[in-house]
């Protein structure tokens, strides 16, 4: 099957989409906030029949993402591009969505017989701000894998872990639980009896407590001490439990075989595969897709992994690294200097209200006393 470097593809008016050509690879970037993002690439339609099929991509979402998708979609071929909406019909349903804290899981969706089944199992995504790999694995045994950065973190048998078919079993309608059938572990002891102190009220009257002085009964009523909880009461008597002798275990339903249940080998088939597409909503943008891989190979897979993303892990890690060290030394240098210019200002402030005080502080001048200047300078 082929390598999508490399495809051709036909993007929605109605939504935002823009494209990095790189390296003859198409790196797919969402780069509005609160959009929809479509887009599809179409390629030689082709049937999984009696082979693997292995979808892998990478996604980052660089931008600290609280809410959207980063799966793919995998279509027939018959998909009208142009037309491409949420509902339209597809195979495959696969990748990582985020949203808040309850919502971080990759989903693997199949589609089978015009109906979208989702997996069973809670698989957790990544959710940091590195690029991550993402791969499912669809064999003719009807078995599955998916993994994470080329590790496996899921598989299972796909009728057990979807509900494409019927329960194999179901209870017999016509069984009954017998009406003798005693499922009581525990049983009450007849002989036990309650002792005769047992019934003590639970509350009682505060010995402790004496009438106001001031109290009129006239006025008030008659007075009654406060009640406070019995330090003798033992709540309700009940007879010990002891092994039951007729004890027959919890009753199991009996089963039959389900009339409606039919072995499907070919669940894993898709006869018409030639598009994938991105079909998304983003609260936040920045998200990045790359390194696109439809293949019948799991060899292939795991080293194409190896030799794009398992390439750049490293170096990204540590660019990240170093940008976070960097951001955080500005923050801690942002923070000294407004802690600095705020001493600055409250010195600023309480060298002026020294200032008042001394002003306010200052003699007042004295006056002249004219009586005891000469007349002739009055």
């Amino acid at each position: 099957l082929p390598v999508l470097h490399h495809v051709r593809y036909v993007n929605q008016d109605s939504f935002v989409n823009a494209w990095i050509y790189y390296r003859k690879r198409v790196i797919y970037f969402c780069f509005l906030d609160a959009r929809f993002y479509a887009t599809s690439g179409r390629f030689e339609p082709f049937s999984n029949e009696g082979k693997p099929l292995v979808i892998q991509f990478t996604v980052k979402h660089e931008q600290k993402i609280d809410c959207g998708g980063g799966y793919v979609k995998v279509f027939p071929a018959d998909l009208n591009q142009a037309g491409m909406h949420g509902d339209s019909q597809y195979y495959i349903m696969f990748g990582p969505d985020i949203c808040g804290y309850s919502t971080k899981k990759v989903h693997v969706i199949f589609n089978y017989k015009g109906k979208n089944h989702l997996i069973k199992k809670d698989i957790k995504c990544k959710d940091d701000e590195l690029t991550h790999l993402y791969t499912l694995i669809l064999n003719p045994d009807q078995t599955y894998e998916v993994k994470i950065d080329n590790e496996m973190v899921e598989s299972g048998s796909l009728e057990e872990d979807w509900d494409f078919l019927p329960p194999k079993k179901i209870k017999d309608p016509e069984a009954k639980k017998p009406e003798d059938w005693d499922d009581r572990a525990k049983i009450d002891d007849e002989t036990d009896t309650k002792p005769e102190d047992w019934d003590k009220p639970e509350n009682i009257p505060d010995p402790d407590a004496k009438k106001p002085d001031d109290w009129d009964e006239d006025m008030d009523g008659e007075w009654q001490p406060a009640m406070i909880p019995n330090p003798e009461y033992k709540g309700e008597w009940k007879p010990k439990q002891i092994d039951n002798p007729n004890y027959k275990g919890v009753w199991v339903h009996p089963e039959i075989d389900n009339p409606e249940y039919t072995p499907d080998a070919e669940i894993y088939k898709f006869d018409n595969i030639g598009v994938i597409g991105l079909d998304l909503w983003q609260v936040k943008s920045g998200t990045i897709f790359d390194n696109f891989l439809i293949t019948d190979d799991v060899k292939e897979a795991e080293d194409f992994g190896n030799e794009t993303w398992g390439a750049t892990k490293g170096p990204e890690k540590k660019m990240k690294e170093e940008q976070d060290e960097n951001k955080r030394k500005e923050e801690e240098e942002k923070n000294k200097e407004q802690s600095t210019e705020a001493d600055e200002e409250e010195e600023e402030e309480e060298d002026e209200g020294e200032e008042e005080e001394d002003e306010t502080d200052e003699p007042p001048e004295e006056e002249e006393d004219n009586d005891a200047l000469p007349k002739d300078e009055l």
